[in-house]
């Protein structure tokens, strides 16, 4: 199976929680925070892996907020305080919003299964699946994305293109009972917005949250005509710069508003501690809303990210001390939440992590210079910068595939032998290394391989496509 495309919104994106991080109580040496983080934002400029916006404040009230980079490569425009940055899944949070307050509305009830809202669906999914468990990304559907998503016609990538592919896909636990990041989630959240209201997802948007907070830089639709928008760049393996524009995602319900550093700060500072989009009655029916209440009490730290190839925003903020930093990238993740983490750090009184190249980049560059061996021995140190949330096999998974794809066969082979070495119970690696079996003219070896992967995995579709073609042939 082709590696999709590392999406979006991801990753990751995503509420992460880290726990282990404190601020000091008391005043902050300002003076100290501004110039270490001035130092450290150079050492990611001189591997020319950060371009974007920085913002540390206080109360909501920034201290800390400085623009770097260009917001466009090709004709040298400079990033901004005003840039708009491409947010990827924190606007999941903006869906959230209007979920709760159809709730508080009496609109919608958590506990009320999909099939109350959206039709088609088969009696499993629609009698089982909650509103609470699409928020709560434990309804057992995945991602939506597959390979030649982005050469779908535009209309085919909106909600209601989007619930015709959804419809037929099928889940991959029983509802409730995991968790497992899901864009797919939420782009049912913003249908069943449309059913409950009658309006457009982006119309609810608009009137419950931009307009009550006066985001007048937050843009939700028409991405094209966005003043002052960042283009994404990301590196490839061989560390050549590349743009997004061919991997633009249309704004949905899951990701793809773009803002600016002072309207994501405004719309947290309200998500967090206010009530003039929800109550507290209803945030303390909400698993995210108690962790922060439980932050404010105990200390540490909430987050919200959000990525895909060329682009990486995350927030970190402390309840207690109500601290923000905010950090806008139009490179590719992990590089704003790496460096929020910094920040964190200088904020602590501890030493930052070093920045270091890509894992990909990390990992090839090694391939190439010292070798299969050193890669295999030394793969857990190469890879240390990689997506904290992304299973560590993508990275062997898509060098392999770019070796592919240039007819490197020989080399992708080595790559993806050495991917079923390190991860030896995941189902793709065997998939991508039957594949480039096939491409070697080992038929026999693919289906071997192809056999591994159903074992491990019985639904793989290319593992079952591929191995009823070659026991026929």
């Amino acid at each position: 199976m082709k590696l999709k495309n590392k999406l979006l919104f991801l990753i990751a994106a995503l509420f992460l929680f880290y726990t282990t991080n404190t601020f000091a109580a008391g005043k902050y040496d300002i003076n100290r925070i501004s110039k270490s983080t001035d130092e450290l934002i150079k050492k990611y400029l001189a591997l020319d892996i950060f371009s974007g916006v920085v913002l540390i404040a206080e109360d909501g009230i920034p201290f800390y907020q400085k623009a770097f980079g260009l917001a466009d490569r090709e004709k040298k425009i400079p990033n901004t305080k005003n840039t708009k940055f491409d947010i990827g899944s924190m606007n999941k949070s903006f869906t959230k919003v209007a979920i709760l307050q159809l709730v508080q509305e009496g609109k919608i009830n958590l506990d009320d299964n999909l099939g109350k809202y959206l039709n088609g669906f088969n009696k499993t999914i629609a009698e089982n699946v909650t509103i609470e468990q699409l928020l709560s990304h434990k309804s057992g559907f995945g991602d939506y994305h597959f390979p030649g998503y982005f050469d779908l016609p535009i209309e085919k990538r909106s909600i209601s293109g989007l619930l015709k592919i959804i419809k037929k896909m099928e889940l991959l636990f029983a509802p409730g009972s995991d968790r497992q990041y899901s864009n797919t989630g939420y782009v049912l959240l913003g249908a069943v917005i449309e059913n409950a209201t009658g309006k457009s997802y982006y119309q609810n948007i608009r009137e419950r949250i931009i307009e009550p907070l006066g985001l007048k830089e937050t843009y939700i639709d028409n991405k094209d005509q966005v003043p002052q928008r960042a283009i994404g760049y990301f590196k490839n393996m061989k560390g050549e710069i590349r743009d997004n524009q061919n991997e633009l995602e249309l704004p949905k319900p899951d990701g793809g508003f773009q803002s600016t550093v002072t309207d994501i700060l405004k719309f947290y500072k309200e998500y967090y501690y206010g009530n003039k989009l929800l109550s507290d009655e209803i945030k303390n029916k909400e698993e995210e809303f108690r962790y922060v209440n439980h932050k404010i009490e105990n200390g540490g730290v909430v987050s919200a990210a959000g990525g895909f190839p060329g682009a990486n925003t995350v927030i970190f903020e402390n309840p207690r001390e109500n601290l923000s930093i905010v950090v806008f990238a139009n490179m590719d993740e992990p590089v704003a939440e790496q460096l929020g983490l910094g920040i964190l750090d200088i904020i602590n009184n501890k030493i930052p992590k070093e920045p270091s190249l890509p894992a990909i980049q990390n990992v090839y560059k090694a391939f190439k210079e010292n070798g299969e061996t050193f890669v295999f021995d030394n793969f857990e140190k190469l890879t240390a910068n990689f997506h904290p949330t992304d299973p560590k096999d993508l990275i062997l998974n898509q060098i392999g595939y770019n070796l592919l794809f240039e007819d490197q066969v020989d080399e992708a082979l080595s790559i993806f032998k050495m991917n079923i070495k390190l991860f030896p119970d995941i189902a793709n690696c065997y998939d991508s290394y039957a594949e480039a079996l096939l491409a070697s003219g080992d038929k026999d070896g693919a289906l071997e391989n192809y056999k591994k992967a159903l074992e491990l995995n019985p639904n793989l579709p290319s593992a079952v496509k591929m191995v009823k073609e070659l026991s026929v042939n």
